[in-house]
């Protein structure tokens, strides 16, 4: 069954732009509540012997202490880890001493990030997410070089930097909502989720692209929007089973991974999903929009 996917391009560029809205507003409203991993403080994993106390419980022993704002997270069947602000020693003992009050078990790591190696994570965190985007958009350019007609190759690189940005920055947008009522920090899994979701997308807009070279250079006379529509037809359903088979390896480690790894999970599913909606509908739908103007013009 052949679909006609440029009949639908504005719906498709309309409810992109009402999702980027809609995270654009929740980051200016919410911001990004960053982990200790970018602003600093102490990590504190323990291992119970026997049944491990609930969350709150943890909390409520360790309520006389100033610890800032404490993140206690589920490890394992039995496991914890305390996320804090950065305390001293001293601090560290009692903590321990306080917690072995009711119950046994064993330290596995006490960790402290200083704001300073918080501040370096955060731009380099910054610069290899810069390098790889400028990486994607030379190699993209490179790759299209001899396929410059109707379509110029570095339009192929700035649609796809266009499609980037949007599945990153939704997933951006759902974490500061998150943050926001839950409590959720971005921390360095979720950011490598993110750069992961870069690689990802890239591949998936990438095929549509190569097979929309390789029928350009098949049918030189043929109307672009027709190659365009033939080639996403012809791509859709290995990118369809190529996501969904990832999907289903995400969504048992989002439900039975545990905590640790349960938001690394989240921000690849809405990334994952965010990306297959570009490469289908955003990317090669944009390069007809631009010759389709240029020609009016």
């Amino acid at each position: 069954m052949f679909i006609p996917f440029l009949k639908y391009h504005k719906l498709y560029f309309i409810l992109a732009s009402i999702l980027i809205l809609a995270s654009l507003i929740s980051l200016i409203i919410f911001g990004l509540k960053l982990g200790i991993d970018f602003t600093g403080g102490s990590i504190l994993e323990l291992e119970y012997e026997g049944l491990r106390p609930s969350n709150q419980e943890i909390k409520e022993a360790l309520a006389d202490f100033d610890l800032g704002q404490i993140r206690v997270q589920s490890s394992g069947k039995s496991g914890v880890i305390l996320r804090m602000k950065d305390i001293s020693e001293e601090t560290h003992q009692k903590i321990i001493e306080r917690l072995r009050e009711n119950q046994k078990f064993e330290e596995l790591r006490f960790e402290i990030i200083g704001p300073v190696i918080g501040r370096e994570l955060k731009e380099k965190t910054k610069i290899v997410t810069i390098l790889a985007v400028v990486a994607i958009l030379i190699y993209i350019t490179a790759a299209f070089r001899r396929v410059s007609k109707p379509v110029a190759s570095w339009q192929y690189g700035i649609a796809a930097l266009i499609a980037l940005g949007h599945d990153v920055f939704i997933p951006l947008g759902v974490f500061s909502v998150l943050g926001n009522f839950y409590g959720v920090q971005i921390t360095i899994p979720v950011i490598t989720a993110l750069l992961t979701v870069l690689g990802y997308s890239i591949n998936n807009t990438v095929v549509v692209f190569d097979r929309i070279r390789e029928n350009l250079i098949k049918s030189r006379f043929s109307n672009f929007e027709e190659i365009v529509d033939k080639s996403l037809n012809e791509t859709l359903t290995r990118s369809l089973n190529t996501s969904l088979t990832t999907l289903f390896v995400l969504f048992s480690i989002f439900f039975f991974g545990g905590e640790t790894l349960k938001y690394f999970a989240l921000a690849l599913i809405i990334g994952l999903c965010c990306g297959t909606y570009s490469s289908i509908f955003l990317a090669s739908p944009m390069l007809v929009s631009w010759l389709r103007r240029r020609r009016r013009a």
